[in-house]
């Protein structure tokens, strides 16, 4: 119940032996149409890999046939020479199928400044090509992990004419995470479904969060609506996962359209739908992140505009001080006011209130409720501000700062 989730799509996942240890390596996504419109959304960073900027061109066609991701290493950093390198998998991968590489979108992650061994990447793309089948989405979400420690899959199904309908579900990432809806995989409403898979444990910072995701839908809809849709998925969701405050060169979110279902579903439902599933994919990349122990929810309410409030909650999501107290499990809600402080936000001090885990321990810019009442012995924190400014919100996801995180960034290279 992945990317292969949708009609019209195909997946596998191989190892090629670019990763030590032997697991997937080299994973494939195929459209089989009828459409093959698609739209992305990339990486903020000036410094881009070289499957960025191959992709880059290549959505612009709005059409994508296929999509090669490989782990092991990012293709970052390294000259034209990395530029052929990414041009000649595409070309690989477009002869395989039968294609044109000017409609292959090309992936990677891993290492940075680093070439791929292209001797085991184009093999394993002929691999990958040769175990294609509508089960593979399992196996393609297992080839792109690196640090993750578990896959990262979710699906929906829509009843045509409703987003919410009992005919949609989420993958096993929607427990307690948003994106969740009721329904189950077996049902047999008429409408169309949208699926993806994703990777990423670190470098998660955003605009948007580090990651490679692949998004599949079978509805009937124009590159330049998808575009639309994943646009503002992507800045409710990916773009509020802040873990670490870095960003990486290689964030790539692609969403395709095979048409297959013949469901034209109207724009604003359509968007609510892909915001589901990318909201349960942010969920899961948070709950994964290196070295955490804690799953942070920031909510800033009562912010005079939204601005303000997603400005406020990414001050404190990024708070090195309010991450490491967390880790010790300290509601030190000092290092909370501290951090709304350094921005430009409209608020009055006199007037801030802060929750954690439902207790106010801040009311009026002073200390509040009895601290010590605020358990943060469990996995998920919820942090909340009031600016008491006005009516607007915004949520950020974060995670706490441990040792654990210091080592696995320290101890090898990641």
């Amino acid at each position: 119940m992945s990317v292969t989730a949708p009609l019209g799509f195909r997946a596998a996942g191989v190892a090629a032996g670019l990763k030590e240890g032997g697991g997937r390596d080299v994973a494939v996504v195929v459209n089989d149409g009828p459409s093959r419109a698609a739209a992305a959304v990339f990486t903020a960073n000036r410094v881009k890999a070289a499957p960025v900027l191959w992709t880059q061109q290549v959505v612009r066609g709005g059409c994508v046939r296929a999509v090669v991701l490989n782990s092991g290493g990012a293709n970052a950093c390294t000259g034209p020479a990395g530029f052929a390198d990414t041009h000649r998998t595409a070309e690989r991968l477009a002869a395989a199928l039968g294609d044109s590489a000017g409609e292959i979108a090309v992936c990677s992650t891993g290492l940075i400044g680093e070439r791929l061994r292209m001797d085991a990447l184009l093999p394993g793309v002929d691999a990958a090509v040769a175990a294609l089948s509508r089960a593979g989405g399992l196996a393609a979400a297992d080839a792109i992990r690196t640090t993750d420690t578990v896959v990262k899959i979710a699906f929906k199904m829509a009843e045509e004419g409703s987003a919410t309908g009992p005919g949609s579900a989420t993958g096993p990432g929607a427990a307690g995470g948003p994106g969740g809806a009721a329904g189950g995989p077996g049902s047999t409403a008429v409408g169309y479904t949208i699926g993806g898979m994703a990777k990423g444990a670190g470098m998660l910072a955003p605009a948007f969060a580090t990651m490679l995701c692949v998004l599949t839908t079978d509805a009937d809809l124009s590159a330049g609506e998808l575009h639309g849709a994943l646009a503002a998925a992507v800045a409710q969701t990916f773009d509020r996962v802040d873990a670490d405050g870095c960003m990486s060169t290689n964030d790539t979110v692609l969403l395709l359209a095979s048409g297959a279902s013949g469901v034209r579903p109207p724009l604003d439902e359509f968007t609510a739908v892909v915001t589901g599933v990318c909201a349960d994919l942010a969920r899961q990349l948070v709950a994964d992140a290196e070295g955490s122990t804690k799953t942070v929810q920031v909510a800033v309410v009562g912010a005079a505009r939204e601005a303000d409030a997603l400005t406020a909650a990414r001050a404190v999501a990024r708070s090195n001080l309010l991450k490491c107290a967390l880790a010790g499990e300290d509601p030190n809600w000092g290092r909370v006011v501290a951090a709304v402080g350094t921005t430009d936000a409209a608020f009055e001090p006199d007037r801030l209130n802060v929750a954690i885990n439902g207790v106010w321990v801040c009311r009026a810019g002073s200390a509040g409720d009895d601290r010590s009442k605020a358990d943060l012995r469990g996995r998920d924190v919820t942090i909340t501000v009031d600016l008491s400014a006005g009516s607007h919100a915004a949520t950020v996801w974060t995670t706490d700062l441990t040792a654990a995180y210091v080592h696995e960034n320290s101890a090898y290279s990641t």
